[in-house]
């Protein structure tokens, strides 16, 4: 699966588990790490669990797997690695925190919008 189709796909998952400030970032013009950054805010500690497992479960059904997975049984931040898109989901607090989107402010923020219901 290509890059975009992949981000899109994990969006949408995002999207249907009703993940809090969406975002996406186009990072592959600045390093060779990965295509996109996919950034969402979870509720609570089960609801972030509840965006990584839906990704898995919809990505795993296309024969798409994660190389990594960071932070399940931490309650501030998950982190699943897909190669060419690289998912965060955070607690208010980390996102904060951590500040990825004021890192990489010279990504490009792509509009999830455009595909997501």
């Amino acid at each position: 699966m290509e890059s975009r189709e992949l981000m899109q796909k994990i969006t949408q998952c995002m999207s249907d588990k009703k993940a809090v400030d969406l975002k996406v970032l186009e990072i592959g013009s600045l390093t060779t790490l990965a295509d996109y950054f996919v950034i969402c805010s979870g509720t609570s500690t089960p609801h972030m669990k509840a965006i990584a497992d839906e990704i898995d479960d919809k990505l795993s059904e296309v024969g798409e797997h994660p190389l990594g997975r960071e932070g399940a049984n931490t309650a501030y931040w998950i982190l699943l690695d897909y190669g060419s898109v690289i998912v965060h989901i955070f607690n208010a607090e980390s996102r904060e925190f951590y500040s990825i989107e004021r890192l990489w402010s010279d990504a490009t923020e792509i509009d999830v919008n455009d595909w997501i219901d």
